[in-house]
C-alpha cells in the first residue's frame, strides 16, 4: 500500500472536517463545475461556451479569461482558436501553448509534451471522459498519452490544459491534463450550420488529398431540447524519407578490417528509408442536450471515428557485422568514428519491403445528467469508448544482394559492381523470400462518476464537492507471423517498376543508394498473397508467445473539495483517494517456442496500489490586475501499457529487442508551480509561471544482454549457418540461442524537472497587429544524473497577427532545442533529437457573414528531423548520427460557410 502520509494531506483534511461541520446551505456565488464536465473556476459559461463571436482577437480574449479565471494554472484554446492556426489536429493547434511542445516524426503534431514530461504521462479527456486508442503503425507499441490526429479540431469547441491539478479531476498525469470540450446545441444557435470543403497538398510527396467537413446544430424554441453534429473527412499524403543508423558496433568485431584502431566506433548499418502513407479519417459526433426544467439537464453523446494508416516501408541497407570477415578498409572520421569504408565479395546488402494494411475504429457512448437544487447540485457520467485495429497486415520481403560495396555515413553505398546491383535477379532470398504478419489490438474503456455539490454560503468557505470515479482499461494484444514463402526466389520474380528517388540522403545520396531498384507495395502484396502460406500452424511460435499479452487496470476513486473566495484570494483544497488493481497477463515459458503454448504458460502477475493524492490552488488577487497563483499536488501516471506486462519484441536479424517489466510501480511526483500575471491592458498579459516537479518514483529504460531463441534458425537455415551459428560476434549456439541486447523498463528511482514559463499576449490597439509568445525553460535529470525523454531545455513560440476588415493573416513559429527521444528500431539504444523549428504561416478572407476562404502552409522551412546518439553526459553527439528526415512542406486551401 503506497500511501505516504504528509503535512500537505493531513492540513488538507482538518481544514475540510472543520468546514464540513460549521458550514450552512446557502446559494454560492460563483459555483464551480462538476469533475464529470470540468471547466474553468467562476467562469460564465455562455461567455466560453456560445461561439458568439469569430476571428484571431476575439479567440484569444476567450482564452486569456479562461486563464484569468481559473483557480489552477491553466492554459486553454477556443474554437476559433483551434481553426485559425495551421493544424489538420488538435495536437497542432496545441502549439502554441506555453509548456506545450510536439514531437513530429512523421511531419506533423501527434502527442504532446507539457512542462517537460514524455507525453505518456499526460492524459487527455473529451468531455470529461478518455477516448480509447490503438496503435495504426506495426511493430509499435501502445502509450497512454493521446494521440492527437485521432480528433478532428472541427468537433472541439473549448480545450484547456491544468498544469496543477485539482482534487476533482481524474488521476494519472504527471505533467498536466488536456480537457477537450465538444460543441453542445443549447449553446449555439438554433440551425447552425459551419462547414468547410478542402484540399491539402505534401510536396515532398507531389500529392493533394481533398477534405471536407460540417456541423449542423438545432434546439427547440424553448430551448429544452437540442441536437448536434459534426462530421469530418480528412486525407493527408505523408512522405518521410531519409538515411538511418541502426547502431555503432566497435572496429574489433571486425577482424580483417585495416585503418582504424579497435576500439573506433563503426556505423553497423546505413540503411536508405522511404516511407510513404495515405492517411483518411472519417469521424461523426452526435451531442444530444435536455434541459425540461431549470434544474433538471441531460445529455447523450455518440463518437465514431474510422481511419485508414495503410502504408509502404522500404529500406535498403549494408549490414558489416553479418559478414564480419569481409570488411577490408575503415576510414576514422571526426571524433574518432568510423564514417567511410570498404566491404569486399560475399558482403550482404538487404532490402525490406513493408507494405502495411491499417484501419482503426474508435466508438463511444457518453450519458451525462445533472440535478441543481440551488444550494447543491448532484451529476453523473457513465460510458464505454472502444478502439479497434482487428486485423493489422504486415507484407514482407528481404532480398539479399550479395556483392563488394564502398559506403560513407552520409551518402551511403556505393557498389563495385553496379550494374549486377541493378539487375533484379541478383536479389535474392536464400531458404525464403517473404512472410505476412498480423496484429490484432484492441482497447477498451468502461467508465462512471458521481460528483454532489454543496454550496456553503457566502462565507469565505463557499462551496464542497465530493465524488467518485470508477474506470476500467482494458489492452488486448496479439500477433501471428506467416512464412516465409518461396525459398530461391529473386526480385525477377517478385517484379520490379523502375527506381525509387529518395532525396539524396542530406549529404547526398550515392545513385547506388539512393536511386536504387524500385519493388511497388502491389508487387510486394502479390509476391506473398500468391504464394502457398501454412496459416494453420499459427505461425512462428516466437512471434507469437513474445508479442502476446493484455492488460487489465481498474481505477477506483473518491475525491473531497473545497472551494473558497473572497476579494483578495480564492482557490480550493482537496483530497484524492485512489485504489488501482492491475492484470498483467502473459506468456511465461522455459526453452525454444513452440505452438500451441506450453500448458501454464499464459499468466497473470496481480498487483495493487493505494494512494493519497492532496492538491491545493491559491489565486491572490491584487485588484490592480495582477494575479499571484501558488499550487501544489501529489500526483501519480502510470507506464505504457506495454512496459507493465511480461513481453519481448525481438528484431532477429540485428539481435536487439524491447520488453516489458511486470514488477513496475506507477510514478509518484509532488508538483508546484508558482505564477504572477500581469493583465496590463484589454487583452493583454505579461505572465511567468515557475514549475517544479519532484519525482519519488521514475522508471527508466535500460539494455542487458538475454538469452533468446532466434528465429532465424528455423526459417532460414542456411543464412542462420552463415552468419549467426557461425559467427563469434552474435553468440549464437547451436541449439538456436543467441544473445540479445533487450531494452526493459525499471524502477529507477527519483528525478525531478524545474522550469519557468514566460508568456506575452497583447493587440497593439486599432491597427490589426498584435502578438503572442512565450518561451519555457526546463531542466531535468533522474538521480543516477541521466537525462529525461521528451524534455527540451529551450522552447520558443512566436506568433503575430494582423486582422483588419475581412483580411487575416498569422505567422506562427515554433522552435524547440534538442531532447531525448527512443529509437525507432527494437531495442535501440537512447536517442536524441535535434533541436527543430516548424514555421506556419495562415491567410484569411471573409467575404461576409458567411463564405469565407483560408490558406495555410505548415513545415515551411522544410525542417529536417534529426536523430543522434546520446554521449556520456547524456548531451547530443553529432559525430554519431542515426537518424535524420525530412517529411515536405504542407499546404492547405478552404472554403468556410457559416449559417
Amino acid at each position: 500500500m503506497n500511501v505516504r502520509k504528509t503535512l500537505l494531506s493531513a492540513s488538507i483534511l482538518a481544514a475540510l472536517a472543520g468546514v464540513a461541520g460549521t458550514a450552512t446551505a446557502q446559494q454560492a456565488a460563483a459555483p464551480q463545475a462538476t469533475a464529470a464536465q470540468p471547466a474553468a473556476a467562476d467562469q460564465d459559461p455562455t461567455d466560453l461556451d456560445t461561439i458568439v463571436v469569430t476571428g484571431i482577437r476575439a479567440s484569444l480574449m476567450k482564452s486569456l479569461e479562461t486563464k484569468r479565471n481559473a483557480d489552477a494554472v491553466v492554459e486553454a484554446l477556443t474554437a476559433e482558436d483551434i481553426g485559425d492556426f495551421p493544424n489538420t489536429n488538435v495536437a497542432e493547434a496545441m502549439a502554441q501553448i506555453p509548456g506545450v511542445t510536439l514531437d513530429r516524426r512523421f511531419g506533423q503534431g501527434e502527442r504532446v509534451s507539457i512542462d517537460g514530461t514524455d507525453p505518456s504521462l499526460n492524459l487527455t479527456f473529451l468531455d470529461g471522459h478518455p477516448v480509447a486508442q490503438t496503435i495504426w503503425l506495426y511493430g509499435e507499441n501502445p502509450s497512454r498519452g493521446f494521440d492527437h490526429t485521432l480528433i478532428a479540431s472541427e468537433i472541439i469547441g473549448r480545450l484547456e490544459v491544468y498544469k496543477s491539478p485539482e482534487a476533482r479531476l481524474p488521476e494519472g498525469s504527471l505533467g498536466g491534463t488536456v480537457l477537450m470540450h465538444s460543441r453542445q446545441p443549447l449553446d449555439l444557435e438554433a440551425n447552425t450550420i459551419n462547414g468547410s470543403v478542402g484540399y491539402n497538398y505534401n510536396d515532398q510527396a507531389s500529392e493533394g488529398q481533398p477534405n471536407a467537413s460540417l456541423l449542423y446544430s438545432w434546439k427547440n424554441a424553448d430551448e429544452t431540447f437540442g441536437l448536434t453534429i459534426a462530421a469530418q473527412h480528412h486525407e493527408e499524403q505523408v512522405d518521410r524519407q531519409g538515411i538511418e543508423v541502426f547502431g555503432y558496433v566497435k572496429a574489433s568485431d571486425l577482424p580483417n578490417q585495416v585503418g582504424a584502431p579497435a576500439d573506433a566506433d563503426v556505423p553497423n548499418f546505413i540503411n536508405a528509408a522511404w516511407f510513404q502513407q495515405e492517411r483518411k479519417r472519417d469521424s461523426v459526433m452526435l451531442n444530444l442536450q435536455s434541459k425540461p426544467t431549470d434544474e433538471l439537464e441531460f445529455q447523450l453523446s455518440g463518437l465514431y471515428i474510422k481511419e485508414s494508416f495503410d502504408n509502404y516501408n522500404q529500406s535498403m541497407y549494408n549490414f558489416l557485422t553479418n559478414t564480419p570477415g569481409t570488411t577490408d578498409r575503415l576510414d576514422v572520421g571526426a571524433g574518432g568514428v568510423v564514417t567511410s569504408g570498404h566491404a569486399g565479395a560475399g558482403s550482404n546488402t538487404f532490402y525490406d519491403n513493408n507494405v502495411r494494411s491499417s484501419e482503426v475504429t474508435t466508438k463511444g457512448l457518453d450519458a451525462r445528467a445533472s440535478f441543481d437544487a440551488g444550494d447543491w447540485e448532484l451529476s453523473g457520467q457513465i460510458g464505454a469508448s472502444k478502439s479497434k485495429n482487428p486485423r493489422m497486415q504486415q507484407w514482407f520481403i528481404e532480398p539479399v544482394y550479395q556483392g563488394g560495396y564502398s559506403w560513407d555515413i552520409d551518402r551511403g553505398i556505393t557498389f563495385d559492381d553496379p550494374a549486377a546491383a541493378r539487375d533484379p535477379a541478383n536479389w535474392r532470398g536464400t531458404d525464403w523470400m517473404g512472410n505476412t504478419g498480423v496484429f490484432q489490438v484492441e482497447a477498451k474503456d468502461t467508465y462512471g462518476q458521481l460528483d454532489w455539490t454543496r454550496n456553503l454560503g457566502g462565507g469565505f468557505f463557499n462551496q464542497l464537492l465530493v465524488g467518485v470515479r470508477y474506470n476500467e482499461h482494458e489492452e488486448n494484444f496479439q500477433l501471428n507471423v506467416y512464412g516465409g514463402v518461396r525459398a530461391g526466389a529473386s526480385l525477377a520474380d517478385v517484379g520490379t517498376i523502375g527506381y525509387v528517388d529518395i532525396l539524396d540522403g542530406f549529404g547526398g545520396f550515392s545513385p547506388d543508394h539512393g536511386r536504387h531498384i524500385y519493388v511497388g507495395r502491389g508487387n510486394v502484396r502479390n509476391w506473398v498473397e500468391g504464394s502457398p502460406i501454412d496459416f494453420a500452424s499459427g505461425g512462428d511460435p516466437g512471434s507469437h508467445l513474445n508479442n502476446t499479452w493484455a492488460l487489465r487496470q481498474d481505477n477506483t476513486a473518491g475525491y473531497v473539495q473545497l472551494n473558497f473566495a473572497n476579494d483578495l484570494v480564492r482557490g480550493n483544497f482537496g483530497l484524492r483517494y485512489v485504489t488501482t488493481d492491475i492484470d498483467a497477463t502473459g506468456y511465461n515459458y522455459g526453452g525454444a517456442p513452440v505452438l500451441p503454448p506450453p500448458a501454464g504458460s499464459w499468466q497473470t502477475r496481480s498487483s495493487d496500489h493505494d494512494f493519497l493524492l492532496p492538491s491545493f490552488n491559491v489565486v491572490f488577487d491584487t485588484g490592480a490586475d495582477v494575479l499571484f497563483r501558488l499550487s501544489g499536488a501529489k500526483v501519480i501516471a502510470w507506464a505504457p501499457y506495454n512496459q507493465m506486462v511480461n513481453n519481448t519484441f525481438l528484431n532477429d536479424s540485428t539481435l536487439t529487442g524491447a520488453g516489458g517489466n511486470a514488477e513496475l510501480e506507477p510514478y509518484e511526483s509532488y508538483n508546484y508551480n508558482a505564477s504572477v500575471e500581469w493583465y496590463f491592458a484589454d487583452e493583454a498579459v505579461l505572465a511567468a509561471t515557475l514549475f517544479y516537479k519532484d519525482v519519488s518514483n521514475y522508471i527508466d529504460q535500460e539494455a542487458t544482454t538475454e538469452r533468446w531463441y532466434n528465429s532465424i534458425r528455423d526459417n532460414d537455415p542456411a543464412n542462420w549457418q552463415a552468419n549467426y551459428a557461425n559467427n563469434p560476434t552474435t553468440g549464437c549456439t547451436a541449439d538456436g540461442f543467441c544473445d540479445y541486447s533487450i531494452q526493459r523498463p525499471f524502477n529507477a528511482g527519483g528525478a525531478e524537472v524545474k522550469g519557468i514559463t514566460l508568456s506575452y499576449q497583447q493587440p497593439f490597439a486599432d491597427t490589426g497587429f498584435g502578438l503572442s509568445a512565450n518561451y519555457t525553460y526546463a531542466d531535468g535529470e533522474t538521480d543516477a544524473g541521466t537525462g529525461m525523454p521528451y524534455l527540451s531545455e529551450n522552447t520558443v513560440n512566436i506568433s503575430p497577427y494582423y486582422e483588419k476588415g475581412p483580411f487575416t493573416a498569422r505567422v506562427t513559429y515554433n522552435w524547440r532545442d534538442e531532447y531525448l527521444a527512443g529509437g525507432y528500431v527494437a531495442g535501440a539504444p537512447p536517442a536524441a533529437v535535434d533541436d527543430y523549428t516548424d514555421v506556419g504561416l495562415s491567410l484569411g478572407w471573409r467575404f461576409n457573414d458567411h463564405y469565407s476562404i483560408s490558406f495555410d502552409a505548415m513545415n515551411l522551412t522544410d525542417e529536417e528531423y534529426g536523430q543522434y546518439q546520446v554521449d556520456a553526459s547524456g548531451k547530443l553527439d553529432k559525430t554519431h548520427p542515426l537518424n535524420r528526415y525530412t517529411t515536405g512542406r504542407r499546404y492547405m486551401a478552404s472554403f468556410q460557410f457559416k449559417f
